[in-house]
This record gives structure tokens, sequence and C-alpha cells, in this order.
């Protein structure tokens, strides 16, 4: 059973551990990756959050750390001599964007630390992808840095499959570690596939993930709906239709991060989903994955 009646009235310390890379658009870059999105959208919900990865001692990883601190989210970046992590974003009539990863960045070699072990430790909860761990050394910090947090800790695994930047060992001891876990409608017959499943459905992985010990599993549609599978409950929502899409980056990271937030702030998991449901189809409507937020999607 996953309590989270245990966080109310909490000061929740939270990351994104993983990726902090340059969205790059035809009129030039913006900050993000998957693991800051979520941080900034926890901040948003009113967590005490922080983006945790790697840039590198350039021009982009300055801008890195004076665009997140003009957004007053703490970041521990720490440096290494690798380039800072940028995707080149093209965007369909319809706002769907397309990726082009840089290779062998910084946030491919997020180095262990003292520092970085230290503050783990103090976490009540992270989230955390596949992609920052297509390179072993990130692979193998990101492992470090959830094990070095406290037992009762929650972390989230947010699979985000892109290209080959994955593998069936590195989902699997990810899974191990993780009491949360979202995927979205491309990634679903992947992993199915990879669990050696019969059946290729959200039911049948939830299935799967409930033998593994995970709690709960978000599973979004885009434009169509979002399943959200915890303990022996079940939210099934329809996506709002939204009819000025602007671009959809960092959507999925802001609902991940608000239905959590909500939840560990006390709400019920359908006042928890609508907000996320609501929150993300806002972001659709924003240039950049981290745009203000209304207070009226989160309070």
């Amino acid at each position: 059973m996953l309590d989270f009646s245990k966080y109310k009235d909490k000061i929740i310390k939270c990351a994104g551990l993983g990726e902090v890379l340059f969205d790059v658009y035809p009129t030039g870059p913006k900050i993000g990756g998957a693991p800051a999105n979520f941080a900034y959208h926890c901040q948003q919900n009113g967590l005490k959050a922080m983006a945790i990865s790697s840039v590198g001692k350039d021009k982009l990883g300055f801008m890195a750390r004076d665009l997140l601190a003009c957004r007053y989210l703490p970041a521990l970046l720490l440096e290494n001599d690798k380039p800072t992590g940028a995707v080149n974003i093209e965007l369909s009539q319809d706002g769907v964007p397309s990726y082009t990863f840089l290779d062998d960045t910084a946030y491919d070699n997020i180095p262990t630390t003292d520092l970085l072990l230290e503050t783990a430790s103090t976490l009540d909860m992270v989230c955390f992808g596949s992609l920052a761990q297509r390179n072993c050394i990130s692979h193998k910090t990101i492992m470090n840095v959830l094990d070095a947090m406290p037992k009762d800790s929650l972390k989230i695994f947010d699979v985000n499959l892109r290209r080959n930047y994955y593998s069936k060992s590195i989902i699997e001891e990810s899974l191990k570690r993780s009491q949360i876990f979202k995927c979205n409608e491309d990634e679903l017959p992947i992993l199915c596939a990879l669990a050696d499943l019969k059946e290729t459905s959200c039911n049948a992985y939830n299935q799967y993930l409930k033998d593994l010990g995970i709690k709960c599993f978000v599973f979004t549609e885009g434009a169509v709906q979002s399943t959200v599978y915890l303990n022996n409950e079940i939210s099934v929502l329809k996506t709002p239709v939204v009819k000025n899409v602007v671009d959809t980056v960092g959507a999925g990271d802001s609902f991940t991060a608000t239905l959590i937030s909500q939840l560990m702030k006390g709400k019920s998991l359908r006042e928890a989903h609508r907000k996320a449901v609501d929150l993300a189809a806002y972001v659709c409507t924003q240039k950049g994955a981290m745009p203000d937020v209304p207070d009226e999607f989160v309070k």
C-alpha cells in the first residue's frame, strides 16, 4: 500500500534527477530536460524542489544556471568537461515535437560525489528517467542516488524512451528501486515486449508492475485520456480539448509533478488527477516546458 498521508502538512523535499538540457527550437534555445521540468512544476505546486544534473564549462552551462536561478529553482549542477546537453526540436503543425539528441554530453557523465549522496539522503521524493542512463557513468550515479535516499522515500520512474537510449536491464534495475512508474501510449508496446507479456495493454502492464511491488502506475495517452492506478483505485480522465496548442513539450512532466505533488499534499486521487490534467493542458498553450503557472491550477 502506497501511503501519502504521512507527507500531509510536511515540508516535502524532492528532486528531478537526470538530464538538464536545452530544447533548441528554430527560434532559439529554452531550458528543459524532463527531470528539471518535473522539479520546476513540483515547486509550482508548493514542494521544496531542486534539479540534479551536470552541465559543461560552456556558454549553455552558464546559461542553465542563470535560467534556473531566474525561475527560483535550486539546482545541483555538477560541472564536467563535456558539452552541456541539447536537443534539437522540430514541431509539427499540431505542436507535436520530434527530437534529435546530442550524444556524450554533460548529463551523460554525472559524477557520484559526497555532496550528491548527502543531498540524496535528505530527499522525500525523486523522479528520474531512462534517457540520462544511456551512459554507464550517469546510470551508475542515478542508482547510487536512489540507494542513498531514505528507505521510506518515493522514487518515480518516468521511463521517457527515446531512440535506442534504453535497455531491458536498465529498465528492470530502475523498476526494482521504484514505487511509481509512468509511461505513455507509444512506450507501452515496447515495455510489454521487454517484459515478455503476451498481452499489450495498460491493465496487463499494471499487473506486471504490481507483481514487482510497484503500487502506482501512471499511463498517459496524449490527447485522448490518462489512467492512474494507485493501490486498489483507478482514475480515468479524458484529456481536455486544447484549441490553441503552442507545443506539447513538458506537458507530461507537469502532469506527473502535479499528480504526485497533490497526492503528497493530501488530495484524493481524483482531485490530484484532475489538477494534473488541467495543468498539462495549460502547458500545451505555452512556449517551452517551464512557463509561469497561474495559482488557479495548483492551489
